[in-house]
């Protein structure tokens, strides 16, 4: 046995094992015991599939992390050190009408293995209330398709939107619009824009309810509107729109399987009349979904499973497009709350998230003042009124407004997921004088701040335009002569990408 003097401490090397006593006489100091802890031992996925973390922590020198049926259940890591780790991981969607189960083993040669049990609820079917559209899917096609949604996101600078058009109820005359024309859609590109959000609906454009069977002419006019864009260079987004709220308002269990049939029926036929489109054109599964909890959330998230699933089938050009796909009444407060995991997708790295941003309420749309509280007319730091004061912003200002996009940023954009800002503005005010002219002009600064800070944050920001002009309304152009309505508004949008 051989001694060695350490400072004031004693160590003793016998059988390989050091132990050490101070000059006192003390007992030796046993080695620590090794613990090898995970913060679940169970995870639960929904069929839909999901991401769950498990922290990890532990004194042994390594271990491994397996899993018993990788077909289904991937792990962002299958080795560890020392410390605390956390590992993610994933379920794909289970298409079966089975449960299914799987065991994660994490196991070092210092200690016992540990065991996570998994499993995951079977699918529920898409009821056959209609017959299939896609009829005729072809193979895949990556001609005019090789940007993935990254680069894609990076070439939109700024967006317009043709609202109150071909989503409105009756026709797309009936909310006091003209048919979008070619002028149209040139005036807009001429003016900044490099793409167009086209809200549609569906629902009210059938030609037989029973079978939910689009229009042959409608599903042509919208195709046509969709080539007046292209043909300017400019990207264009098609979605589902409120359209009648069959879906929007109906994120239920009660209504979850007929609605997933009509959202599969709809989506073959749009799909397979705008297939041959290039990577110009993205769908957009919803619009503003009504969703406040997580079992809203877990209908919304299968409606949207249902728009890819039926997207991708059709092949040719879209088995490769970006789609999009909205956070729970696309709002980025609930978005960073509940919109916990994405719909499985075939195609990496071709999906979108989408939130709208009306914040605050008081200032971009309230019309008239309330009992609970005032309209907002005078927003930003600089801009507040010293003679109305009692409609000076009171909160939802810059800081406010960072928090929220750097959230998005943080949620989706930063993990190689863009974020579409699909609507935004701010209406202007029945006022006079002075007033007037401090509420237009922070209003200017309110929407060049929004396109700022979008950019900043990688959101890709669309101005809401419904068409309608004069007092509580944010229109920029004069659709019925092709002139620019707003041009105070229309440079703070400009300005916001400098």
């Amino acid at each position: 046995m051989k001694k060695i003097i350490i400072s004031a401490t004693l160590c003793v090397a016998f059988l390989g094992l050091w132990a050490c006593s101070s000059d006192s006489g003390t007992e030796p100091v046993k080695p620590d015991a090794k613990t090898l802890t995970l913060d679940t031992n169970t995870i639960d996925f929904i069929s839909a599939g999901s991401v769950a973390n498990v922290t990890i922590t532990t004194n042994v020198v390594s271990y491994t992390i397996s899993s018993s049926d990788s077909s289904w259940l991937q792990l962002s890591k299958t080795t560890g050190v020392t410390g605390t780790t956390t590992v993610n991981v994933t379920a794909l969607a289970n298409t079966t009408t089975a449960v299914r189960t799987a065991v994660i083993t994490i196991s070092s040669s210092q200690i016992a293995s540990v065991q996570i049990a998994v499993s995951q609820a079977a699918a529920v079917p898409v009821v056959s209330l209609y017959p299939s559209y896609n009829t005729n899917p072809l193979p895949a096609d990556a001609t005019g398709m090789a940007s993935n949604a990254v680069e894609l996101a990076s070439k939109i600078k700024l967006g317009w939107n043709i609202g109150n058009t071909l989503e409105a109820t009756g026709g797309e005359t009936a909310w006091g619009n003209p048919k979008v024309t070619k002028a149209l859609i040139d005036l807009v590109k001429a003016n900044g824009f490099n793409a167009i959000r086209i809200p549609c609906s569906w629902n009210q454009n059938l030609a037989n309810t029973s079978t939910a069977q689009i229009k042959t002419e409608w599903l042509n006019r919208v195709k046509e509107v969709v080539q007046y864009c292209v043909d300017n260079d400019m990207y264009v987004i098609v979605n589902t729109h409120w359209d009648g709220g069959w879906l929007e308002n109906n994120c239920t269990e009660a209504k979850k399987a007929e609605n997933n049939a009509k959202q599969k029926a709809f989506w073959e036929q749009i799909a397979t009349s705008l297939r041959g489109f290039d990577e110009h054109l993205l769908f957009a599964s919803a619009n503003e979904p009504n969703v406040d909890n997580a079992t809203q959330m877990a209908v919304l998230t299968s409606y949207h499973q249902t728009f890819i699933d039926a997207v991708r089938a059709t092949g040719g050009k879209n088995a490769n497009r970006t789609l999009i796909v909205q956070g729970p009444s696309t709002d980025i407060e609930k978005t960073n709350k509940l919109m916990l995991t994405l719909p499985t997708d075939n195609v990496a790295s071709r999906m979108m998230v989408e939130v709208h941003y009306y914040t605050p309420y008081q200032f971009c749309l309230m019309d008239k003042d309330a009992d609970w509280g005032k309209m907002f007319y005078y927003w930003g730091a600089n801009y507040h009124s010293t003679t109305d004061t009692a409609h000076n912003s009171t909160w939802g200002e810059e800081a406010d407004l960072d928090k929220f996009f750097l959230s998005m940023k943080t949620q989706f954009v930063s993990k190689g997921i863009p974020v579409i800002l699909g609507e935004f503005g701010a209406i202007r005010r029945d006022l006079t004088g002075d007033d007037l002219t401090l509420h237009l002009n922070s209003r200017a600064y309110y929407l060049k701040y929004v396109v700022k800070q979008a950019k900043a944050n990688g959101l890709i920001p669309f101005y809401w335009d419904a068409g309608n002009m004069g007092v509580n309304t944010m229109s920029l152009f004069n659709r019925t002569d092709n002139t620019v309505y707003d041009s105070q508004a229309l440079t703070a949008l400009q300005d916001g990408l400098k």
